[in-house]
């Protein structure tokens, strides 16, 4: 059994954003789901869902192309008519479908200025089955252990675009990702990508995988059976968590500050440190996590979400 928190706040530091452009999905084995609407909590029970199955998603909008907030919450709402999946294709090919009418829909609905977008970072957890990682934008998925946190997603951003094509190597594809933060993105749910075309804009989904990827990256596909350890915490973060002038000696923190008993611990350890160190000199982004771990003895499943 899993212990699962979740929380989605505005930001953290004295200069906010007007609103929160992040969202979430939580689906827990009894099919109750939680998620954003206008900013605000909701809850729904949906009819049909595999006993013991798990949906975990955290998405962030791109406020800068405008309907930020929108785009995060028609995927949150198109996730919820997604059946549960078992395997990588089956997952991949009911979120293709969803990015395409939500594309279409948009495009209708907004024809001056750029499209909008949201990323998508998901965990598919089936009873008794692997659980399987779904990934486009630059939100993470992070294992953090007693020792480090380490990502199990790449970031689709221009550094990426230079590493696939030979022109960063290993150090500097690290210092550029996870050294440093700009706001620029090279793939997002709804957007599109120019992963496969730094030149133009093409609108599918492209997945990275060991073909694409340079070799030190070719572990981590964006579409991928993973396997949770035990002793181990895992992160569905959006990116305002790293952004900051120093992104790398934050993430170095988190060993400790996930070290709490449960899920719930770790998270509000997490908030409480982003309000106690907020980004110098920059717009607090919105902050969205999900912490999910093996759950101990008389631990609860699932915490209700907190929003801010």
């Amino acid at each position: 059994m899993l212990d699962i928190a979740v929380r989605s706040e505005i930001g953290a530091g004295p200069v906010q954003r007007a609103e929160n452009q992040d969202n979430f999905l939580v689906i827990d084995g009894t099919g109750r789901a939680s998620f954003l609407r206008g900013g605000q909590a909701q809850s729904v029970q949906l009819g049909g869902w595999p006993p013991g199955h798990l949906r975990l998603a955290v998405m962030d909008g791109m406020g800068g192309h405008g309907h930020g907030r929108e785009a995060a919450e028609s995927v949150a709402s198109g996730l919820l008519a997604i059946p549960a999946c078992v395997d990588v294709d089956s997952l991949s090919l009911h979120l293709d479908a969803l990015h395409r009418t939500l594309q279409q829909r948009f495009d209708d609905l907004h024809e001056a200025g750029p499209r909008p977008g949201t990323t998508l970072t998901m965990l598919e957890i089936p009873p008794g089955g692997s659980p399987l990682l779904w990934h486009a934008g630059d939100s993470r998925l992070y294992e953090i252990s007693a020792q480090a946190a380490l990502p199990l997603t790449v970031d689709h951003v221009p550094a990426t675009v230079l590493a696939i094509a030979g022109l960063l190597d290993e150090d500097a594809w690290w210092r550029h990702v996870h050294g440093s933060h700009a706001p620029q993105i090279a793939q997002a749910f709804i957007l599109g990508n120019s992963l496969r075309d730094p030149a133009r804009l093409d609108d599918g989904l492209f997945a990275l995988d060991a073909r694409t990827l340079p070799p030190w990256l070719g572990a981590l596909s964006d579409r991928r059976p993973i396997a949770l350890r035990p002793d181990a915490t895992y992160l569905l973060a959006t990116d305002g968590f790293w952004s900051s002038s120093d992104p790398a000696e934050f993430v170095a923190r988190w060993p400790r500050l996930f070290a709490g008993s449960d899920a719930a611990t770790c998270l509000d350890a997490l908030f409480a440190e982003m309000r106690a160190h907020p980004p110098v000199g920059l717009q607090a982004d919105n902050l969205t996590a999900i912490v999910l771990r093996m759950r101990g003895p008389g631990r609860e499943e699932t915490a209700l979400p907190h929003t801010g």
